[in-house]
């Protein structure tokens, strides 16, 4: 959206109140003229007629004076405002309201023709020369024994009717701009709730197509532009935590990489240019040995979590007894354990404790959480791995009595190769990946996973499985 949106509406606003004036300038104009005009003939059509139909038949049925006549017709010609003649069919005026009865002195209406009206009862003109101005010109036959003994002609001027007429007019026109003031104020209001908010929203694409994607704006309404405001910042936020975790993810990908392979290079140039004598060859192959080791444990995380990602993660589920792969688990650290003087103690529920999930993941979980709880234990303490069953699921505690982990940083544990700085001294093999890998394996049985933390104190690790009630399976 560009200015231009806004223009075409203030553009279409603008013609819409020029051809709303120029309608009822033209159309409405004459119309409502044409209108007056009609109502005008019929009211004095119906007067002519009642006229012919009374006096002017009295008046050639010498039922009545001409004096009388005239005296009635004035008075009427008073009421309607508008001239009233008695004409014979030659156009011999017989009588007229505007002026006294003059015998002796006869007028013609020259060139008078009744068919003038061309088969309607009324004509607009001077009425054969008789005015100077434009007059509406009523005419009603006045017939005795079936035959038409004159006319009885009402005359209005039409500067009346027009008057009338733009009156009314004044009226449209004044209702007119009322409906664009109105229209005005809906055309703010549009500019307030829909293009303002427009505008910024157009404003944050345009910052966030540009790469500015902790641009921040603010549209304070509850409707539809509201809620896609909301939705385009919070992908925005959403965008840019992404490409910080990727930055981040590249870096320590490429800082973890980049460790081990400079001292592979540099352990292996030594010897080849004789620094290293042959007689220490062996040493430093076991350290390249334990480095490309170190790479190969990285590579396999990363390709764990790559195949996580693309395919999601496919569980094969199955019955088996949690407290003896706990067992087995803790049996393979006992060389690690004696070398530091760290004991570890079970506290098991029940001689089995069946579950149901997926083995070999399962049994990844726990190899991650004990060797964490090793690394990052001191000399001459114990690590405590028990289970409890409750409603139905077996909780598993994994606890240590360590370094512990800051409380800033418990947020971040989970989070791909990230690493404490009190870590970064005794996990020098650590890829940072292990309990983002655990996360996900146990989110996927659609278990939670939670950590307690002290620093200088311990830390322990409790995640979730169900129980199996299943006794027709195998252990």
């Amino acid at each position: 959206m560009r200015k231009t949106l806004y223009l075409k509406f203030v553009l279409g606003y603008l013609i819409f109140g020029f051809f709303g004036f120029l309608v009822v300038a033209t159309f409405v104009s004459s119309m409502t003229l044409e209108h007056l005009k009609r109502e005008k003939a019929d009211s004095l059509y119906k007067e002519a007629t009642l006229i012919a139909n009374t006096y002017a038949s009295d008046l050639y049925n010498n039922d009545i004076s001409l004096e009388t006549v005239k005296q009635q017709l004035d008075a009427l010609s008073a009421y309607i405002a508008s001239q009233i003649w008695i004409i014979n069919p030659s156009g011999r005026m017989i009588m007229t309201t505007e002026a006294p009865i003059d015998v002796e002195h006869e007028t013609m209406v020259e060139d008078f023709d009744p068919t003038v009206t061309a088969g309607s009862f009324y004509t607009v003109g001077n009425f054969f020369g008789c005015f100077e101005e434009e007059t509406l010109s009523v005419f009603s036959p006045i017939t005795s024994n079936f035959k038409v003994r004159g006319y009885v002609v009402i005359h209005t001027p039409m500067n009346v009717i027009r008057a009338s007429s733009e009156s009314l007019l004044n009226i449209s026109y004044i209702m007119l701009m009322i409906f664009f003031l109105l229209s005005l104020i809906i055309l703010i209001f549009f500019t307030e709730m829909v293009y303002l908010p427009l505008k910024k929203i157009t404003a944050a694409t345009e910052q966030y197509a540009a790469g500015n994607l902790h641009y921040e704006f603010q549209v304070d309404s509850e409707d539809e532009i509201g809620y896609l405001a909301a939705s385009l910042s919070y992908m925005a936020s959403e965008i840019a935590r992404g490409e910080d975790n990727q930055k981040k993810f590249i870096a320590n990908v490429s800082h973890d990489f980049r460790s081990p392979l400079t001292s592979i290079k540099g352990y292996l140039e030594a010897m080849l240019d004789g620094t290293i004598p042959p007689e220490m060859h062996e040493k430093y192959l076991r350290i390249v040995l334990n480095e490309t080791e170190r790479l190969t444990k990285l590579t396999n995380s990363l390709l764990t979590l790559n195949n996580l990602n693309m395919k999601g993660m496919v569980l094969e589920k199955a019955r088996f007894d949690l407290n003896k792969m706990i067992r087995s688990i803790a049996a393979s650290f006992e060389g690690i354990c004696q070398q530091k003087r760290i004991g570890i103690e079970l506290v098991l529920t029940g001689i089995e404790m069946p579950v149901l999930a997926d083995k070999s993941k399962i049994e990844q979980v726990i190899y991650n959480l004990l060797d964490n709880a090793v690394k990052f234990s001191h000399t001459d303490s114990a690590i405590k791995i028990e289970t409890t069953e409750k409603h139905g699921k077996v909780f598993v505690s994994v606890k240590d009595s360590g370094i512990g982990i800051p409380k800033d940083s418990l947020k971040l544990i989970f989070d791909r190769f990230y690493k404490t700085d009190l870590s970064r001294g005794k996990d020098k093999k650590g890829t940072g990946l292990g309990l983002a890998i655990t996360k996900e394996i146990i989110q996927a049985h659609n278990e939670n996973i939670n950590v307690i933390s002290t620093e200088g104190v311990g830390t322990e690790f409790i995640f979730s499985l169900p129980v199996s009630d299943d006794e027709d399976e195998s252990l």
